[in-house]
């Protein structure tokens, strides 16, 4: 492998995918005409592009000898010695000082919340990782960022509902993980990540089933909120919940079934069910609102 492929490697732009939460507030906006805002969404999902890379570099920094005795994470570029740690260090800095200088350019509300990510998964990399449940919150907390971002930090304001669901469609990916986790490593699975052996598979399967729930109910709720069907003058919102359900229980199937979980982006865009089931979910949602 070229050395051009492993820095790409390093900075996984196939986990980008996972920005598109950025874009929740101005999917649900109807402000589908204003090129301005639009610029600023995409900016912001540039600039958290940029940003979770450089976080990817200083875990895999930091992560590098646990990696090595991880059966799929042994061949990262760190991991294997195909990049040194200065070289990632400098691409890591790179990318974090992009990203800032992207948020500035948006809002000031943009650049402290990417900064407080940036901060955040410092402070996990370092500590909060090996600290049981935080280490899931600061997961969750990740993507909620991305969801303010989109809404707060573009002067969009955020559905209550919506926010709602983003907690919990983020505890039960993180849940999930922890759980893909433990059925990857087996016996092993405390010695490449220590919190592990502070979970047991019937408490995250427990955390798993509530999160999950909590997910569908708040987003059924929020299709059923009276703002939300006066702002997209619709009560039919309701009908794509059913999509949702389908995708949560397809998400557990892979879970336990197919060793899913482990990499969410990598579930999403390699499931093709999966996949149908957001490009079904995003269609209809398009189709009622508009």
């Amino acid at each position: 492998m070229n050395r051009v492929a492993d820095f790409v490697q390093l900075m996984r732009p196939h986990q980008w995918i996972k920005n598109v939460f950025v874009f929740t507030g101005f999917i649900f906006i109807h402000a589908w005409d204003d090129f301005a805002l639009l610029q600023r969404v995409v900016m912001s999902a540039a600039g958290f592009c940029l940003m979770s890379s450089g976080i990817y570099i200083l875990n895999d920094i930091v992560d590098r000898e646990q990696d090595r005795r991880h059966p799929r994470k042994k061949n990262r570029p760190l991991a294997a010695g195909r990049v040194s740690v200065s070289a990632a260090g400098a691409l890591g800095v790179f990318l974090t000082m992009a990203s800032l200088g992207l948020a500035f350019r948006v809002s000031q509300a943009t650049f402290l919340m990417l900064l407080a990510y940036g901060l955040m998964n410092v402070l996990y990399s370092f500590h909060l990782k090996h600290r049981v449940l935080l280490d899931v919150f600061v997961i969750a907390a990740g993507f909620m960022l991305r969801i303010l971002v989109g809404t707060l930090g573009v002067g969009i304001p955020p559905s209550q509902w919506l926010v709602l669901c983003g907690i919990m469609i983020t505890l039960f990916l993180g849940f999930s993980k922890r759980r893909a986790e433990i059925i990857t490593m087996g016996e092993g699975e405390s010695n490449h990540r220590s919190v592990l052996k502070h979970y047991s598979p019937v408490f995250l399967d427990q955390m798993i089933g509530i999160t999950a729930t909590g997910a569908i109910m708040s987003y059924s709720l929020y299709t059923m909120s009276p703002d939300t069907i006066r702002i997209h003058g619709t009560e039919n919102l309701i009908y794509t919940v059913p999509i949702v359900i389908y995708g949560v229980f397809r998400y557990i199937y892979l879970l336990h079934h197919r060793h899913g979980g482990t990499d969410t982006a990598h579930d999403i865009v390699r499931d093709p069910w999966l996949v149908l089931t957001l490009v079904a979910w995003f269609g209809a949602t398009l189709w009622l609102i508009t």
